[in-house]
């Protein structure tokens, strides 16, 4: 860690993060759960919440993918997706769902205002998001894709959203 000039977890977690928040809508794979840790802690972005049926660390099949990272990331649980996102928005987030729908943003053309907190909502495996969600949701983002399927992973949609958003946020 030192060589690679890695923060220990304390000083991580002490550190100023990017006003991100991964909202996990009803995630059924904990390998999906843990991966997304390990690119929040990556990115230093402010948290997870775990909605539903999302399972909640420690739990050894989250520990395989996220290597430590339910330790540094900061996490919550809610019943439901729709409770995170109403305490969210009470914190001044904008929430955005990631999700293929009428009217969604391609990811590249999203712009955060400046200083602009924002929560992203990732979707349930094979349902994606709530309709109820999307809905609730200040817009819906969707990544360009080029191939035959519709749809990317759950941790590798993480990893290309929050990359986009550390680009845009930190790093403009």
């Amino acid at each position: 860690m030192e060589e690679l000039n890695r923060p220990d977890v304390e000083t991580f977690k002490a550190s100023d993060k990017l006003p991100v928040v991964v909202v996990m809508d009803n995630i059924r794979s904990m390998h999906n759960v843990g991966s997304t840790f390990r690119t929040a802690d990556a990115f230093a972005i402010t948290g997870i919440a775990l909605c539903g049926i999302t399972a909640q660390p420690p739990h050894r099949e989250i520990h395989k993918t996220a290597l430590g990272a339910t330790e540094s990331v900061d996490w919550k649980h809610y019943e439901t997706t729709q409770a995170a996102c109403e305490a969210l928005r009470a914190e001044g987030y904008v929430i955005m769902a990631i999700e293929q729908v009428e009217n969604s943003i391609s990811l590249q053309d999203y712009k955060p205002a400046k200083n602009q907190k924002v929560a992203i909502v990732l979707g349930n495996e094979v349902f994606g998001v709530e309709e109820e969600i999307v809905a609730l949701a200040d817009g819906c983002l969707e990544i360009p894709q080029f191939g035959t399927k519709h749809s990317l992973n759950v941790s590798v949609t993480a990893g290309i959203v929050l990359w986009d958003l550390v680009t845009k946020m930190k790093l403009a």
